[in-house]
């Protein structure tokens, strides 16, 4: 690659991994100011040395052929039961640049969190997620303390915490 100074570099050789890119979704409903959580194993964090039950936001791998959009839909229904029916951008982030070409697109997603919770996911992935609704202030509040500590949904709670007195105008 080029250098700063001019120049080509040397080469160089790095591991890389590959695994698609990936959407994520904040379920908020506007009309309850309250939040669409699902709280998951993670191996991870657990390898990380913090609890291994993350609570994050709905998120999963866009398949082929299918939007950020509808994979933000589609993961919603799949682990949280969850009806998105309109989409907030908040924004494409590197996962980990130093290691994988994956990018995540992050959505705010309005839904209807009216008899929301369980436990959810597709058995035959293993997954064993508990959904839960909780007030704005209690998510922020979780932010804010350290018990949300998967990016994806710490990205958008911040996106949130500033644009949430304009998502409620518009959608409610």
């Amino acid at each position: 690659h080029r250098l700063h100074a001019g120049g080509m570099g040397k080469p160089i050789q790095r591991e890389l991994l590959e695994r698609g890119h990936s959407v994520a979704v904040l379920p908020y409903d506007p009309a309850r100011d309250a939040v669409v959580l699902i709280e998951q194993f993670r191996i991870g964090a657990y390898i990380g040395g913090d609890p291994a039950w993350l609570v994050e936001a709905v998120a999963g791998i866009v398949e082929p052929n299918e939007t950020p959009e509808e994979g933000a839909r589609r993961e919603a229904i799949e682990e949280a039961n969850c009806t998105i029916t309109d989409l907030a951008f908040v924004g494409k982030h590197y996962v980990s640049p130093g290691g994988t070409s994956e990018h995540c697109h992050v959505f705010i997603g309005r839904c209807d969190s009216t008899g929301i919770g369980g436990v959810h996911g597709l058995a035959d992935e293993g997954e064993d997620i508990r959904v839960f609704v909780v007030p704005f202030s209690e998510a922020k509040a979780m932010r804010e303390t350290g018990r949300i500590l998967a990016g994806p949904a710490v990205i958008a709670m911040l996106w949130l915490e500033l644009q949430r007195d304009e998502l409620r105008r518009r959608w409610c």
